[in-house]
């Protein structure tokens, strides 16, 4: 029997074909990029987890951080640091200096998948890392997902019923003693069509904050 897999999936992991070769190819289109399953990053006793889709291609596959040389993330990390969630400044950089506090990132998918959609078989292939990623959060009380492919596979990976966690923008959650907070995705694609506003996007994070106690 296969041993139960830690919280960050091997740099090199070998699980999905489709994902492997991708990686490969930008490898040899871009020696210098990162080109690997991309680790969490944050706080390791954060409770708030932030459950992301996968690493967009030149983003954090480019630099190995989460949400790091995208767009996505000069929309996360001023949000982060708005609530007293980060230390530091963002630079967009992974030597950058920035810290997490009280909260942590990670990606669905661990791997950059081609046009930035993995298919069914690779979220579930992945999901083991998620589950991991959580379990090994002792003070984990709040998760918030970006998209339903994170959000249907965030409720899996705590062992829970999709049919039973409806995804919508700002919709709350509760599995066990943890709180799910739905967001759309912070993509180009959601902000320039006004899917998702930086208005929108912030009220999810006063919700937590709000429910967590730091504000009143």
């Amino acid at each position: 029997m296969r041993d139960a897999p830690g919280p960050e999936a091997p740099r090199d992991c070998l699980l999905c074909p489709r994902l492997v070769a991708y990686r490969a190819d930008n490898r040899a289109a871009h020696p210098d990029w990162h080109n690997g399953a991309v680790e969490s990053f944050g706080d390791g006793h954060a409770w708030l987890l932030i459950v992301g889709l996968a690493p967009g291609v030149t983003g954090a596959n480019r630099t190995g951080r989460p949400f790091t040389g995208d767009w996505a993330g000069d929309l996360l990390y001023p949000t982060l640091a708005k609530f007293g969630l980060s230390r530091g400044t963002f630079a967009a950089r992974p030597d950058d200096g920035l810290e997490l506090t009280g909260c942590m990132i990670t990606n669905a998918v661990r791997c950059v998948p081609p046009q930035n959609k993995p298919v069914g078989a690779e979220v579930n292939a992945c999901r083991p890392y998620l589950t991991a990623r959580a379990a090994a959060l002792p003070r984990l009380s709040h998760i918030v997902t970006l998209g339903k492919i994170a959000h249907d596979s965030t409720i899996r990976a705590l062992g829970a019923r999709v049919a039973d966690h409806t995804f919508g923008h700002g919709a709350v959650s509760r599995i066990g003693g943890i709180a799910l907070h739905a967001s759309y995705h912070c993509s180009r694609y959601n902000t320039n069509t006004r899917r998702l506003t930086p208005a929108m996007f912030e009220a999810v994070f006063d919700a937590v904050m709000r429910e967590r106690g730091h504000i009143r």
